[in-house]
């Protein structure tokens, strides 16, 4: 793996947690890897891919499901 980037999510990192984890398996590919790891403030999200175009792609699914995330908070308020 060539590439790497780590994303950072300080808001409720148990829920962010829970969400993630059964999706881990899922986002994983040949080119491209991610680990998840749940800190007491924050939520750190380590990706490893061996071209750009897969770094984005896995980047890109995380930001999507995070997304979710919050459009489905805001329908709680």
């Amino acid at each position: 793996m060539i590439y790497s980037a780590k994303i950072r999510v300080c808001k409720n990192p148990s829920i962010i947690y829970k969400c993630f984890i059964s999706e881990s398996k899922s986002l994983k590919t040949d080119r491209s890897d991610y680990t998840i790891k749940k800190h007491k403030d924050y939520v750190e999200f380590s990706i490893k891919a061996k071209d750009s175009v897969a770094l984005r792609a896995t980047f890109n699914s995380i930001i999507k499901m995070l997304t979710v995330y919050e459009k489905i908070e805001g329908l709680k308020k």
